[in-house]
């Protein structure tokens, strides 16, 4: 299990256009927000990366990138993309990799019935990718205003 101040998980994957990154080139100057969903074009995960698009310019503003991932493959981030308009890269995590190695993937109950899932989590890494804060079964409504002031608090500002 992760904890915070040891260092993230650094991960090699493909974004949207089908580019290799690693976590590393996604940081802002002062850290990335990663955030693992469940699935493009559902409705929560929609309203949860709309916020995170109506806020990038406040969290670019603190030095902090921001990054989506799910299992999705990379041509489903890219209609997701262009469909809500974001302005941020969304990785996919197709063998599941990325999301053993942060703990998300797990046994969720839906509609009654379980099974295995990615269960909506945020990590906030400062630059050299130590995690701040754990946001663990995040609800969506004010999860990005919860996270600006959190870092608004590390900042002291």
């Amino acid at each position: 299990m992760l904890e915070v101040g040891k260092k993230a998980p650094n991960f090699t994957s493909v974004n949207q256009n089908g580019e290799k990154v690693k976590l590393a080139d996604l940081t802002g100057k002062n850290g990335v927000v990663v955030y693992f969903y469940p699935r493009d074009m559902t409705p929560g995960c929609t309203t949860e990366a709309c916020d995170f698009r109506d806020n990038f310019a406040r969290l670019k503003k603190f030095g902090y990138n921001v990054v989506g991932i799910s299992k999705d493959n990379p041509k489903s981030h890219t209609k997701f993309i262009e469909k809500q308009e974001l302005n941020f890269d969304l990785i996919s995590d197709e063998s599941g990799e990325i999301c053993e190695a942060y703990g998300v993937w797990r046994e969720k109950v839906f509609m009654g019935r379980k099974g295995m899932g990615i269960v909506r989590s945020t990590f906030l890494l400062d630059g050299s990718l130590k995690i701040k804060k754990i946001y663990d079964s995040v609800k969506v409504k004010g999860h990005v205003e919860e996270i600006i002031k959190d870092i608004q608090e590390i900042q002291g500002k």
